[in-house]
């Protein structure tokens, strides 16, 4: 049950402060969500990794389908990765998934030296 509560309040706070705040903000989301839920490094990590890939992933699909995948396309050809824009969708996810579970495994590092 931790785990599905923290992938949800990881990804509902981190939609939240991107609205206001740069993207790093989601890092401080991870951070905080797993320093106040208590669950082993390598779950925290999980959880954020789970949470923000498939928050950015989802959201960089409805943005790339609005657009009739134009950016994408052109990212794609730049970074020599043929017509794909799936694979750009898939690298979004997977950069803002690092970030957040690195976050995650250290807010849950910091709970386990502060206790």
């Amino acid at each position: 049950m931790k785990f599905l509560v923290s992938i949800f309040l990881i990804a509902l706070l981190s939609f939240a402060l991107g609205l206001y705040m740069p993207w790093w903000s989601l890092a401080l989301a991870a951070f905080v969500v797993a320093a106040l839920i208590h669950q082993r490094a390598g779950k925290s990590f999980l959880t954020g990794f789970l949470a923000l890939f498939l928050l950015w992933g989802i959201l960089a699909f409805i943005i790339d389908q609005q657009n009739q995948q134009v950016l994408s396309k052109k990212v794609a050809q730049l970074l020599s990765l043929g017509e794909g824009s799936i694979v750009i969708i898939l690298i979004t996810g997977l950069v803002g998934g690092l970030v957040a579970g690195f976050a995650a495994m250290s807010g849950s590092y910091l709970r386990t030296v502060t206790r």
